[in-house]
């Protein structure tokens, strides 16, 4: 398929126009016209870049790109290789943040809810990123942890008291902290995000609600491989998930 095929049906199927994000989201990187084996991952460190250029493969799709607010825009040091390393080989880079994080299917809240079993029911805050629902079964904040462990193979931590009944789940994955006021105003046992901050855990104590981060990667694999499944599908080209692992 042409690559501005490709962006065009990423572009419209994740809704990048209506979101207000901290990067580009889209076509980062422009390589070969023609697009027929493409590589997905969490984040495009020099690891996946390597494997897309050992493997072959016309574009590099992911959740975590470059050129993020704030950031120095000088092309040097490890920058430089990366660009470089796309540049060279002809590789496209493509990268969608928020509208991955966002989306009601293919999305790392809708993944995430999906792979643990829990039962979504509306959305919270800005830009309804936080999603909000209930456990199939009745659980307490110490058991769904459990359960997070063994399905993300990651050791959670849980702040708060781990036999707090949880009927009201929010999660959001990723560096999502931020949002746990809103979800305890929005009436939630127990809020699930990827990353805790110190403040956090007083948080947790003083409301009384739960608080687990099960690891910002370990959140945030499943939106990739999800697009990588439906690109597949829906378009009939070689699409692969690389996990480069990653502890935090």
């Amino acid at each position: 398929m042409q690559l501005i095929e490709l962006q065009t049906h990423l572009d419209e199927l994740l809704e990048v126009s209506r979101f207000k994000d901290y990067c580009p989201n889209g076509l980062q990187v422009e390589g070969r016209p023609e697009v027929g084996r493409v590589l997905c991952g969490v984040t495009a460190c020099q690891a996946l870049l390597d494997q897309a250029v050992a493997g072959g493969f016309d574009a590099v799709l992911v959740h975590h790109g470059y050129f993020w607010r704030g950031e120095d825009g000088r092309v040097t040091g490890i920058r430089r290789r990366r660009l470089a390393t796309l540049l060279k080989h002809d590789i496209s880079l493509l990268a969608y943040h928020l509208p991955l994080d966002a989306h009601p299917e293919l999305g790392n809240n809708a993944q995430l809810g999906r792979l643990v079993g829990w039962v979504p029911e509306g959305r919270l805050g800005e830009q309804d990123l936080v999603w909000i629902g209930r456990p199939v079964h009745p659980e307490t904040a110490g058991q769904i942890a459990r359960s997070l462990a063994a399905r993300l193979g990651r050791e959670p931590l849980l702040a708060g008291d781990p036999a707090r009944p949880v009927k009201r789940i929010a999660w959001c994955t990723g560096g999502a902290q931020g949002y746990f006021e809103q979800a305890i105003l929005g009436g939630a046992d127990l809020y699930v995000s990827g990353e805790i901050s110190e403040q956090t855990v007083h948080l947790a104590r003083e409301s009384g609600v739960a608080y687990i981060a099960a690891g910002h990667h370990a959140t945030e694999r499943y939106g990739a491989h999800a697009l990588a499944r439906h690109l597949a599908e829906r378009f009939g080209i070689e699409t692969r998930f690389a996990d480069i692992d990653n502890p935090v």
